[in-house]
């Protein structure tokens, strides 16, 4: 499905904030508030974009973060870290398409959403 984009965040207002923003910068948006949910659904699917929390319960985004990198089918996904923690944010910026810092504004989201659409 072209610009399918997973938000895998387990606070649902911040999941909200990017489902939303993501809507408005014309993708497909899925919601997935769990780790392990969102490992079944990366196995199924090839989004264009994921906007990735790296503290989720079931399985921990740093898991999720190198299942995305070394998944054939997903090689061409874009991965935008979205993490309050900034020393986190440090360690995973060369693992990233982008670490954007909590609190992240809605046009900060659709902005960057828009230059990962296919």
């Amino acid at each position: 499905m072209k610009n399918l984009a997973f938000v895998i965040e387990d606070n649902k207002e911040i999941s909200e904030l990017f489902s939303r923003a993501l809507t408005v910068a014309g993708f497909q948006v899925e919601a997935i508030y769990d780790g392990a949910i969102a490992q079944i659904r990366l196995e199924k699917e090839s989004p264009t974009l994921v906007i990735l929390d790296m503290h989720l319960p079931g399985v921990n985004g740093d898991i999720l973060l190198t299942e995305i990198r070394t998944k054939e089918h997903l090689k061409e996904t874009k991965v935008i870290i979205a993490t309050a923690d900034a020393m986190l944010g440090e360690i995973y910026n060369d693992k990233a398409d982008l670490v954007l810092e909590k609190p992240i504004t809605f046009s900060q989201v659709t902005d960057f959403a828009m230059r990962f659409k296919k």
